[in-house]
């Protein structure tokens, strides 16, 4: 039995890590979404969402830190790397880190909707790929969950405001 042991106080505290970067999303009026890479139990890459800052629909969490963590190893195979992201990844991220051959992903939240780690989908475990990642999900759930919601609360509430101001000046 040479399997690796998985430290689940690690899990906690790398998604704490996570967490952070996801509120610095929130704060700059993002989606919530952190991510971290670890690599050998240090963090290589950090990223939190961009799509509005960068205008660009691909700058989610985990792409920005896929990117990162290569530069970090110096190849784009992150072999032996694991994310952490507070949400379940889409099918864009989950197709990169596919292709990056990442050993595991460790989410909070999964995404019954749009996830591609078991939730809509599981691209990350899909048979005909040439690679697989290990799948923890759960990690902090109501945290990560509470982030979100507290998020999009905030958006339908300013969204409300909005509409009520437009139609009281008419």
């Amino acid at each position: 039995m040479n399997e690796p042991i998985i430290d689940l106080q690690s899990d906690a505290h790398f998604m704490g890590e996570a967490l952070r970067q996801a509120a610095r999303a929130y704060a700059a009026e993002e989606v919530p979404v952190g991510a971290v890479i670890v690599r050998g139990g240090r963090i290589i890459a950090r990223a939190s969402n961009q799509v509005e800052l960068l205008k660009d629909a691909t700058a989610h969490a985990e792409m920005l830190a896929l990117t990162q963590a290569q530069e970090a190893v110096g190849d784009w195979r992150l072999t032996d790397c694991t994310l952490y992201v507070t949400k379940e990844p889409c099918p864009m991220c989950a197709g990169a880190i596919v292709h990056t051959r990442l050993a595991r992903v460790v989410f909070g939240i999964g995404d019954p909707k749009g996830g591609a780690a078991g939730g809509a989908l599981n691209l990350l475990q899909f048979p005909g790929l040439n690679h697989r990642c290990d799948i923890t999900p759960g990690v902090r759930e109501e945290e990560c969950r509470a982030l979100l919601k507290s998020f999009f609360a905030a958006r339908r509430s300013e969204k409300s405001e909005a509409a009520d101001s437009k139609n009281s000046g008419n």
